[in-house]
């Protein structure tokens, strides 16, 4: 099943033969032959070929870590003084965080001129924005506002991922923040804890628990959540949960690559970044994994395409001040334990 799978931040998955085998071992034995990405779960379906392609072009292997958001920028803290990732891929604000910690060396990759969000030092990869899922089956009236979520027949079959860990789920918490102001946000979420599972630090790993019915509502993104969809027959439906108005918003919430600080193949590391975002890459992201393209100069106009473009309909689409998220991070996050008793 293609779906988007936790792997143990710890587990390298080489995507082409390697001369040795486990850990950073390989890596290091392998010479200049070699590039190991960290990244946030939810673009198999277009590494797999596009990595294949790479290797294929170059003989550089590439190897590839998978977990949360959060977890990457984590792992490359940890791991600052010996490092092991050459190029580092995952969602804001983390990229912005790992920015502002200095574990991504500055490089503009050709093409980056023509994306729209990046910086010095990262630069966005591929389109994607935030949604909510639900079974269409199983959950009845079919919810579509924020309200909706609190009703107590989504007791212990709702879930969110958890902020501060996914990716995903700290963007459901700036999603409130937007509607309802911080203390508003807090205040809901304090409430939604009546109807919640529990903590989850994968947003991929709640899409085969709606789509089963164990849960009926989780939250996701647009680019993911299709791709299930598409690839794995998930049976459940997207939608963008409204406010007391009506108003239905969600805001871009892009994959970003960067270049990690000493990344022991560097060089490698550039090719890949270069590769990815060329036009070639950029042009297969939709029909591979319903992904909208980063480069303003690649138009996707495919059938994965329409229907990204049909689910938006009638969506207002704002832009966050990462900034100030990134500034005010670490205090939302520990507000919003201890709002649903987490701290």
């Amino acid at each position: 099943m293609r779906r988007r799978a936790l792997l143990s931040v710890a587990a390298l998955v080489p995507l082409a033969a390697l001369t040795a085998c486990g850990g950073t071992g390989a890596a290091e034995s392998s010479g200049d032959k070699t590039v190991t990405v960290y990244s946030v779960d939810g673009l198999a379906d277009w590494y797999t070929p596009q990595f294949a392609e790479f290797t294929k072009q170059t003989g550089i292997a590439v190897q590839l870590v998978e977990s949360g958001s959060g977890e990457v920028v984590s792992r490359l803290a940890q791991e600052k003084a010996s490092t092991q990732a050459d190029v580092a891929v995952t969602l804001p604000p983390y990229i912005q965080k790992a920015a502002g910690d200095g574990l991504l060396a500055d490089y503009k990759v050709p093409g980056s001129e023509l994306t729209t969000g990046g910086a010095a030092n990262y630069t966005p990869l591929v389109n994607n924005y935030l949604c909510f899922i639900y079974n269409p089956e199983k959950a009845g009236t079919a919810p579509s506002t924020w309200d909706d979520l609190l009703d107590p027949r989504f007791k212990g079959k709702l879930q969110y991922s958890t902020p501060g860990q996914a990716g995903d789920g700290t963007a459901v918490l700036i999603q409130l923040q937007h509607v309802l102001g911080k203390e508003g946000a807090l205040a809901y979420l304090k409430k939604l804890e009546a109807n919640n599972v529990g903590p989850s630090s994968s947003t991929g790993k709640l899409q085969p628990k709606v789509s089963k019915g164990e849960i009926l509502v989780a939250n996701g993104d647009v680019q993911m959540n299709l791709a299930s969809k598409n690839n794995d027959g998930s049976a459940f439906d997207l939608f963008f949960p409204a406010d007391a108005t009506g108003k239905r918003s969600t805001f871009a919430l892009p994959y970003y690559m960067g270049l990690v600080n000493n990344a022991p193949h560097g060089d490698n590391g550039k090719k890949l970044m270069e590769f990815l975002l060329g036009t070639q890459a950029q042009s297969q992201v939709s029909a591979q994994a319903f992904g909208i393209p980063a480069r303003s100069d690649v138009k996707a106009t495919d059938a994965n395409a329409v229907t990204v473009q049909k689910v938006m309909e009638g969506v207002e689409v704002w832009q966050p001040d990462w900034s100030a998220i990134i500034a005010a991070m670490d205090a939302d996050i520990a507000a919003y334990q201890s709002a649903v008793g987490k701290s």
